[in-house]
């Protein structure tokens, strides 16, 4: 299988393009690209390997993943796959960006509904969807169990988690969906996050600090005050 990543947008957001041969066509996975240079880069890309997109995959609703949705939905007649939690983020991203004076994304394409343990078949693959809010609501992951490979858009990145602070965002589940879903999946599994490097399961299992269980402060205890302990031998 074949993996290109591009990194587009005032974000540096991740786009994949996933494909296996020419012939079954390709996977787009969180199109972000907004300037003529991006498109133009990315286009080019499917033109040079002989490349058509047969569905675009969102991980989730954020602006800086979705700018190319419209476009590739219209383009060739696919199918966009998102949460349909992820449709009340685009729309509050769509007013932000407007009262900040940023371009957004066109939000007017329509888009399949995915649920956890979901599969989207396409282009001769087939992707689990692991659903793992906290990021956003309607966040997900989506897992090629044949390659060992999976897209984590801005749940879970290489040395840090997604940020929480947006609005829609909840800590608690955030955490909550990485412990419970994905940090006891095969270590051996590569993650392709929505920004910044990639890494494996494995990796982020022993070495995140955002997951280690503990990452808090333990309660100082008072030596004179403790309970004697009864040692059975």
């Amino acid at each position: 299988m074949y993996i290109r990543h591009f990194s587009f947008n005032l974000f540096q957001e991740n786009s994949y393009v996933i494909w296996k041969t020419a012939e079954q066509g390709c996977i787009v996975i969180d199109p972000g690209f907004c300037k003529q240079s991006e498109s133009d880069a990315f286009f080019g890309l499917l033109k040079d390997n002989g490349l058509t997109p047969k569905a675009v995959l969102l991980t989730h609703g954020h602006m800086d993943h979705i700018y190319g949705a419209r476009e590739l939905s219209e383009r060739y007649g696919i199918p966009v796959y998102m949460h349909s939690e992820e449709r009340k983020v685009m729309e509050a991203d769509s007013k932000r960006t407007a009262q900040i004076g940023i371009k957004g994304p066109d939000i007017s394409f329509t888009s399949t509904d995915v649920a956890d343990n979901d599969t989207v078949n396409a282009a001769g693959m087939e992707l689990k969807v692991i659903t793992t809010p906290g990021h956003s609501p309607g966040s997900v992951c989506y897992l090629l169990e044949d390659e060992g490979v999976m897209f984590t858009g801005d749940t879970l990145f290489a040395g840090t988690i997604g940020r929480t602070d947006l609005m829609f965002g909840d800590y608690d589940d955030e955490i909550r969906s990485i412990m419970e879903k994905l940090i006891w999946l095969d270590p051996s599994i590569e993650i392709f996050p929505g920004h910044g490097p990639s890494s494996s399961i494995g990796r982020e299992r022993t070495g995140n600090p955002f997951l280690e269980p503990w990452g808090e402060a333990e309660e100082e205890t008072d030596p004179e005050n403790l309970e004697p302990v009864s040692i059975i031998h």
